[in-house]
């Protein structure tokens, strides 16, 4: 329940697709049954970034065009992920975000903007467009020294302890500031950029009908905030972690005092992706709680009859 995945240290409960992906092809035999080689390894998926927007016909552009398009620099960050200093091969972002929103005016279209981040594993991180348009944010598409330094096709070193491609993008930061991935979007194996309001996009995640005066709407914010990015509502939000409340929601099967504790240090329960949420105090707890138990009466499980 995190808006960044956990950074290097962390483990895992949830699988992510990259590391199932990783050990069958660890497996795959040298030869086949007749001492043939085997079939070649799927190419990587090509490196394609989506653009969407009301009233703009989406656009995809692909690595080679936003080269083109915008000016690649050699930059460094302090890499939350790795835990130690990177060297990118990067543009920045503020140039591919004129690219591909230019029917509607560009980087600067988007300064009052909500966005969507959208990874290839369903990781869906809600950002403010304005701070995507900061000139320290880059699109990062390669690692320098991992390639002959005008390759085609850059690479990336592996990303945490299950070796996770970033590739096709990564969204990067120059300033140290922006370096803690809860604060701030650090999204790896990025594929589009939406603008969109999370409420328009999740529309079943919203508590509709529920008393303004009710803590279930704070609880709501902070799922957007906290939780969203890797966890699901009735099947809208993110794909990595479980959805919080179909079939059941987690406050029909979890103890309350139980799910408090575990969202606040998950880590002393299990390990687990999830990172801890030690800024969340009492009330917010309170709020979380009082939006699942709302939602929980207001259920559309998009599964429900599918026969899976």
């Amino acid at each position: 329940m995190s808006r960044a995945r956990t950074p290097h240290w962390r483990s895992t409960s949830f699988r992510r697709l990259a590391g199932v992906a990783g050990l069958a092809l660890a497996l795959v035999p040298l030869l086949g049954a007749d001492g043939s080689a085997p079939p070649a390894a799927s190419a990587a998926p090509p490196a394609v970034l989506s653009f969407r927007a009301p009233g703009q016909a989406p656009v995809s552009l692909d690595l080679a065009a936003l080269r083109q398009a915008c000016t690649e620099q050699a930059i460094r960050v302090d890499d939350p992920y790795h835990a130690r200093r990177m060297h990118y091969r990067a543009l920045p972002l503020r140039c591919v975000l004129d690219r591909g929103f230019a029917a509607r005016g560009g980087a600067a279209s988007l300064t009052a903007q909500s966005v969507l981040l959208r990874a290839r594993d369903g990781y869906t991180r809600p950002a403010a467009g304005g701070e995507l348009a900061d000139p320290h944010a880059f699109l990062a598409f390669g690692e320098v020294g991992l390639d002959d330094g005008g390759s085609a096709a850059p690479r990336f070193s592996p990303i945490d302890r299950r070796a996770i491609d970033p590739a096709p993008f990564y969204l990067v930061w120059t300033d140290v500031a922006r370096g803690d991935p809860h604060a701030h979007p650090w999204p790896y194996q990025l594929v589009t950029i939406e603008v969109a309001r999370f409420e328009e996009a999740f529309p079943h995640t919203v508590p509709r009908d529920l008393a303004k005066s009710d803590p279930g709407w704070r609880g709501y914010a902070l799922f957007q905030a906290n939780c969203s990015a890797c966890h699901a509502i009735n099947g809208e939000g993110g794909k990595v972690g479980p959805d919080l409340n179909v079939p059941r929601s987690i406050v029909e099967y979890r103890p309350i005092p139980q799910i408090r504790a575990y969202v606040r240090d998950p880590q002393a329960t299990r390990y687990t992706s999830m990172p801890a949420h030690p800024g969340l105090g009492d009330a917010d707890l309170d709020a979380l709680i009082a939006y699942f138990e709302a939602m929980s009466r207001r259920k559309h499980d998009p599964r429900a009859g599918a026969g899976s």
